[in-house]
């Protein structure tokens, strides 16, 4: 150990160029960080607009199916009510795929990314659907200029996309983002989440369960009040899913022997003669 601050001794000018190429590598990690953020951002904004023209051309192709072999004008719009109900239909359909993550504990802590809005990719996919859910009209017959219609058919392309990548990154990062001692609380939540919808364990048993999962997952993943009502109704689902027993049957009472029935006399018919001797 000596003869290292000896040469420490020697060499202490060699810190200056070390903390020169420690600086110099760490501003080339943020300007690639930065590039590749760029990059996602310009790769979200390519494909939104591929969304866009696909959905476009899907209501086009509608209407030529409608209208049969005749001549087309490619240069005309599609009707706004034609195409209102297209994107109702996709915006629609992403938001139940997104609600399929929001309510579902289980696929919560199996790719909690999507519910963090600290990640780039599923914050953009928030603001996103939140534009897209802003510029949606009332209904398919609503008054809307082609100007509305053309900003609604951008926004759902968008919301359309944002949703795609988001899912993929979650899919790929899954636990990763978590330290050690959180993955295993995780994976605690996991395992105690089947035993709260277990219908095969006590009621004790999964009312306990249940209340550690919600433990396990404080400060980790923040659950929705939409997503806790939904699993709380699903426990109560599985506790009450259980047969009551039957009441047994009561036993029925004992009959007694009906007394043997005797002849009654008729009054008005004269006695039987009696016997000499009797």
């Amino acid at each position: 150990m000596q003869e290292f601050w000896q040469w420490a001794g020697n060499f202490w000018w060699l810190i200056f160029p070390i903390m020169g190429m420690a600086g110099g590598a760490a501003k080339a990690w943020e300007r690639n960080s930065r590039r590749r953020h760029e990059r996602r951002l310009e790769t979200l904004k390519v494909k939104a607009q591929l969304k866009t023209a696909e959905i476009e051309a899907r209501a086009l192709n509608q209407q030529m199916k409608r209208r049969g072999p005749s001549i087309v004008d490619t240069r005309a719009s599609v009707a706004p009510d034609d195409l209102l109900v297209r994107l109702f239909s996709e915006h629609d359909e992403i938001t139940a795929r997104w609600l399929d993550y929001e309510l579902d504990v289980a696929k919560l802590i199996a790719f909690p990314a999507m519910s963090d809005g600290r990640q780039p990719l599923t914050a953009a996919f928030l603001r996103a659907k939140k534009t897209a859910d802003a510029l949606r009209p009332a209904s398919a017959e609503a008054k809307v200029s082609e100007h509305q219609v053309a900003e609604y058919l951008q926004a759902v392309g968008d919301y359309a996309v944002a949703f795609e990548i988001a899912e993929k990154d979650a899919r790929r990062l899954r636990d990763s983002t978590f330290t050690e001692p959180e993955r295993k609380r995780l994976e605690r939540a996991q395992q105690l989440l089947k035993v709260a919808v277990d219908e095969s364990a006590t009621q004790a048993e999964r009312n306990v369960a249940y209340k550690r999962v919600r433990e396990e997952l404080d400060g980790l993943i923040l659950l929705s009040d939409d997503a806790v009502t939904a699993l709380e109704k699903q426990v109560a689902r599985e506790i009450s899913a259980a047969p009551a027993p039957e009441p047994a049957p009561a036993p029925e009472p004992e009959r007694m022997p009906e007394p043997e029935r005797m002849p009654i006399a008729d009054p008005l018919r004269p006695a039987p003669p009696q016997r000499e001797g009797a």
